[in-house]
């Protein structure tokens, strides 16, 4: 896999965790452990971005 096709798929994987927690947030009564669990997933991803673009 090229460094390109790694970091879209870890962009795609961010936007679609954000897309998440931003449907959690609306809810009426928000799951709070959900919530935790992807903000956790969502800052590891950025994280790995972060990597990614570091080693280019």
């Amino acid at each position: 896999m090229t460094l390109e096709a790694y970091l879209s798929e870890l962009k795609r994987k961010h936007a679609k965790l954000s897309g998440l927690v931003d449907s959690e947030q609306r809810r009426p009564a928000p799951n709070f452990v959900t919530l935790t669990e992807l903000k956790k997933k969502k800052l590891y991803i950025k994280q790995e971005i972060s990597k990614a673009l570091d080693n280019k």
